[in-house]
């Protein structure tokens, strides 16, 4: 599991500054590397993150409650700015209401996947319908995000159910990692798809954060 997996991760910058000064970011956990990275690299240190599990993606369900429950955490604790750090991700609208009731501010986008392409461009792509995405996240746990949850690993025929209408495996990769670029490349193989590589960086994600201020 990645250190962001599993639980509720907490990481402030600068615990001396109030917390009415600072923004609270919200994020799933599946894109805590890239938050944390595009803080340093813009200097954004009013950015106090918390992150929720990664692996409610497969329980889109868990999403709307948890960012909730966070949201009244952070309230509750003072902050003066809470920005979510998700796109619907599943949630059928579910997340947009409640940050309409909350008077909070998401991700512009469907998923990860949309915003790391960045989500015009990703909405142009007209192409990708058979396309089965990995982000540098999933590249690195892929077997604990796709193989366990899904019983391949139990139940390896089960894969023709799952991609039988899949033709490629994309890999929007964040960073450029030969490590991660093998590793979804053998990820492709184990599903019998074809490999294609996409290198995003990290798309809009870094516009989402510059204005969450």
């Amino acid at each position: 599991m990645d250190e962001f997996d599993s639980e509720v991760r907490h990481e402030s910058p600068l615990e001396k500054r109030p917390n009415a000064e600072k923004v609270r970011v919200i994020a799933c956990g599946a894109i805590a590397r890239e938050v944390l990275a595009i803080r340093a690299a813009n200097g954004l240190d009013h950015i106090d993150l918390v992150c929720l599990p990664a692996i409610w993606h497969a329980h889109p369900q868990k999403i709307t409650p948890g960012v909730e429950q966070a949201i009244a955490e952070a309230r509750a604790a003072g902050y003066g700015r809470i920005f979510v750090g998700y796109a619907d991700c599943g949630t059928g609208g579910l997340l947009d209401r409640l940050c309409e009731r909350e008077g909070v501010e998401r991700i512009a986008g469907p998923h990860c996947y949309s915003f790391f392409t960045g989500n015009d461009a990703f909405a142009e792509k007209d192409d990708d319908v058979t396309a089965f995405f990995l982000t540098d996240f999933l590249a690195r746990q892929f077997r604990s995000f796709v193989i366990e949850p899904l019983g391949l690993d139990r139940h390896p025929d089960l894969k023709d159910m799952y991609f039988g209408n899949y033709t490629r495996l994309v890999y929007l990769s964040q960073i450029e990692d030969e490590a991660l670029q093998e590793k979804a490349r053998e990820a492709a193989a184990y599903l019998g798809l074809e490999y294609e590589y996409r290198h995003t960086g990290y798309g809009d994600l870094t516009a989402e954060l510059l204005r969450a201020r």
